[in-house]
């Protein structure tokens, strides 16, 4: 279990935000091949190489992605836990450089799926496994806003990868235009792999597999600077020493994410990775263009709007950036999927201002906009077979405006705080295999919505918007009584919430950590024994032990120092 040699010792960096920065690169990736599709499937080029692929085809072709991802996401514990969390990210990267091969030499519909799914197994081993990184290096009261930078990535991938999508489009010939758009995907992925020897290995999984020397060594240079008599280092490394060494104990295999309140941190970390997908937000990430189809966009106007919701994405997540450790997660949870099931009912329900349909048609207080307004076309609309409903005039500057609404929801709310949440609640010894159970929920029913909606539009088309709203309500009420508050607590402190006995969800609150209590427990210890009392001082030796060194007023005068440990 030494990871991956890369044959001399590259210097390393133990600044969290510049970590992040490098290892959420692999976000990034996930958001190049989003756009990568999103951009390109309304294009003349595209729909005319390729025949006009709709329903299950195009569903086959935007859900290949996710496809790879569950296989990705599915292996990514066992790979993790062998080689460590940087390194697998690593690994992932030759699965998305076979991929983009696939893809800029593709010649068939199922050529292009197959490079779609490889691409996705790099993407479901590292959405599953950079924000166990992030999770594991992190300070607690900086832990969210770190793993929110994973989500940021993601979106910049998706708005970069849509622009070039779009500028590609421009490009003449039957095929330059998405094969040249497929080709700069190489680009991030040569950017990560340049980038991951600079980073440390996580701790957490450094200590889980007897690397002791080297996990106190990373702790103390990323917690103090290499300072391993810091308060917060001795505090963290005891609490990750006695949780891992009762960790050890537990029963083999499957069991040991069921047993003594495992199962509710596993189901946990599966459905909040689910209900981020069932909240029906990929809708619009993925076939935006399609919605606007629906309100009557089309052309440079089409691309240019669904690229601003991209910009939007951004914006608002960094929002949340900065205020998620001071909010908590349970609140961004809840109210975001309230918010995000009203936006998905607006868009098929608001009171009309003018009709000319019967009044048997609007006796309730809210109508459907695409259902009541939305002209059928069976053919499809502007040739494209998947979109067989159309909006104008105001309706269609409705659906527009709660599509933006949506995504700026999410953006603040579920798009980050649910990678961020699956990544807080799982225990060191089945954290890396746990989060690949997370984003296997998260790729499954990514995979499931991908086929589905393509069939959806077309069959159901506004009544989709209803399902999701409903779906959203569901989440909201499953955040409420089963999620407790993670928020500015240490790992091994939220492993306690979860056991038997633990608080009630709806009883947490956001910080009131032990971690503190025991950091200044440990300063104030220090502080006799510096100030010339006979006092304890504690200090992490390099072979992990907490050692406690009794410490006089005179022995440092009889040493010639001041007397501090």
């Amino acid at each position: 279990m030494r990871g991956l040699n890369f044959g001399f010792t590259f210097p390393k960096v133990y600044n969290t935000y510049f970590l992040a920065c490098v290892s959420t690169i692999g976000g990034m990736l996930f958001g190049f091949d989003i756009s990568s599709i999103s951009a390109i499937i309304v294009t003349d080029q595209y729909v005319t190489y390729f025949d006009n692929p709709a329903g299950l085809w195009q569903g086959g072709i935007g859900a290949a992605l996710a496809g790879g991802s569950i296989v990705g996401a599915a292996c990514a514990g066992f790979i993790s836990d062998r080689i460590g969390r940087r390194d697998t990210i690593a690994f992932a990267c030759l699965w998305w450089l076979v991929g983009t091969a696939v893809q800029v030499a593709t010649r068939t519909r199922t050529e292009l799926i197959v490079g779609r799914v490889l691409n996705g197994v790099c993407v479901g081993l590292t959405s599953s496994q950079v924000p166990v990184y992030l999770a594991e290096i992190a300070k607690k009261d900086k832990r969210g806003s770190i793993i929110v930078i994973q989500q940021l990535a993601i979106e910049i991938g998706i708005l970069v990868m849509y622009f070039i999508g779009y500028g590609c489009s421009f490009i003449p010939g039957p095929t330059a235009s998405f094969r040249t758009a497929w080709g700069i995907q190489y680009v991030p992925c040569v950017v990560l792999l340049v980038g991951l020897p600079f980073l440390p290995r996580s701790p957490r999984w450094l200590a889980k597999v007897g690397r002791t020397q080297e996990a106190v060594s990373v702790l103390a240079n990323i917690q103090s600077g290499g300072d391993q008599s810091d308060p917060l280092v001795v505090a963290e490394w005891e609490e990750i020493t006695t949780v891992l060494a009762a960790e050890r104990e537990a029963l083999p295999g499957w069991r040991k994410f069921v047993y003594n309140g495992m199962w509710r941190r596993t189901f946990a970390g599966f459905s909040v990775q689910a209900w981020q997908q069932l909240s029906g937000a990929n809708v619009m990430t993925y076939y935006l263009t399609y919605v606007f189809y629906m309100a009557n966009l089309t052309g440079n106007i089409n691309l240019i709007s669904a690229g601003v919701q991209y910009a939007l994405f951004i914006v608002f997540t960094l929002f949340t950036f900065m205020f998620i450790d001071k909010t908590g997660r349970r609140p961004l949870l809840i109210y975001g999927a309230i918010g995000m099931a009203i936006c998905h009912f607006m868009i098929g329900a608001s009171k009309p201002q003018e009709s000319t349909h019967s009044y048997h048609q609007y006796t309730a207080n809210a109508e459907l906009v695409l259902g009541a307004y939305g002209t059928s076309h069976p053919e499809g609309v502007h040739g494209n077979a998947n979109i067989t409903i159309k909006v104008t005039g105001s309706a269609s500057y409705t659906v527009i405006a709660f599509s933006y609404l949506l995504i700026i929801v999410y953006a603040l709310t579920l798009a980050p705080v649910c990678w961020v949440y699956a990544a807080e609640v799982w225990s060191l010894e089945t954290r890396g295999t746990g989060m690949g159970i997370a984003a296997t929920g998260n790729w499954l029913f990514n995979f499931a919505l991908g086929l589905f909606v393509p069939p959806a539009f077309r069959n159901i088309s506004w009544k989709t918007f209803i399902i999701f709203g409903v779906l959203c309500v569901g989440a909201a009420v499953q955040f409420f009584v089963s999620y407790p508050e993670t928020g500015r607590k240490s790992l091994e402190e939220i492993e306690e919430m979860f056991r038997p006995g633990g608080p009630k969800p709806w009883k947490t609150k956001l910080g009131q950590s032990v971690l503190d209590e025991r950091a200044q427990s440990v300063a104030a210890e220090q502080r006799k024994a510096s100030l010339g009392y006979e006092g304890k001082a504690e200090v992490v030796r390099e072979d992990g032990t907490v050692e406690t060194v009794e410490k006089k007023w005179i022995d440092g005068f009889a040493n010639g120092s001041n007397g501090a440990v």
